[in-house]
């Protein structure tokens, strides 16, 4: 149990991450362990609902899934929080890029840099 975060319900996007607490920038919010899938397992994988939630980890044929909440931030073009994979631990860390505040929803952009405004051609980013 993460006393930091939680997931909830958010209006708009069905389920996300939220601070229980205030985070300033630099802080980490979450370290979440990874389950690695090979690319043969990632094919398997982009049959599913899975393949919504996977992550790259040393490639883009083979991913990661993160678990903790890991797999439950939303993405934003202005995101309030990173991720940075730790190849040594095999976990994802997340950090807040700025000040967030106890109720704010946490946000990552799935293109993995936060300055990343590439369309995401797999879902409809809201604007």
């Amino acid at each position: 149990m993460n006393s930091k975060i939680i997931v909830k319900r958010t209006n708009n996007k069905g389920r996300g991450v939220f601070a229980l607490k205030d985070f300033k920038e630099g802080d980490i919010v979450e370290k979440a362990p990874i389950i690695n899938i090979t690319p043969t397992e990632r094919k398997h994988c982009e049959k599913t609902i899975l393949n919504l939630y996977i992550y790259p980890w040393r490639s883009t044929r083979s991913g990661s899934i993160v678990l903790g909440c890991g797999s439950l931030y939303n993405h934003s073009f202005d995101p309030n929080a990173d991720w940075k994979q730790n190849f040594k631990e095999e976990k994802m860390t997340y950090r807040a890029l700025r000040d967030i505040k106890k109720g704010e929803e946490i946000t990552v952009n799935y293109n993995g840099e936060p300055d990343d405004k590439t369309p995401i051609d797999w879902f409809e980013v809201e604007k």
